[in-house]
């Protein structure tokens, strides 16, 4: 009886130890995590800026920012962002072809939530006919 306490015991230790560890690493709040640019003009790039705070206990770096394609950028704090200090993504999306879009942005990082995925929209349209008299 006395062994099955002790086990009880040291296994809600470890269960305790865990679950505070992974309250004290780094997490991200984003403001928003999808952004629609609606009617777009081809050829006219787009950017937006998603802005994150961290609102975990340690700092929070960023180790990949990638984009599922070649048509958008991506730019972002490179730095470690402390606690309660804030970041930023910012995304660029080309805007070559005439079409609807959606597109992730993968954020890979130490937070205790380590990948992120960033949604942006929209529509291409075609650049207005100019007249030449």
């Amino acid at each position: 009886m006395k062994k099955l306490i002790i086990l009880c015991a040291v296994v809600l230790g470890f269960a305790f130890t865990a679950s505070a560890q992974e309250s004290a690493k780094a997490e991200f709040k984003f403001n928003e995590e999808k952004h629609d640019f609606g009617k777009i003009t081809q050829g006219k790039p787009v950017t937006t800026t998603f802005e994150f705070a961290n609102v975990g206990k340690e700092p929070l770096i960023l180790t990949a920012v990638t984009p599922a394609c070649g048509c958008t950028a991506a730019d972002y704090t490179k730095t470690p962002v402390k606690p309660g200090e804030k970041g930023i993504i910012k995304i660029t999306y080309s805007a070559a072809v005439v079409a609807p879009f959606n597109k992730t942005v993968t954020v890979t990082s130490n937070a205790a939530t380590p990948t992120k995925i960033l949604y942006i929209s929209g529509e291409v349209v075609a650049a207005p006919a100019t007249s030449s008299k």
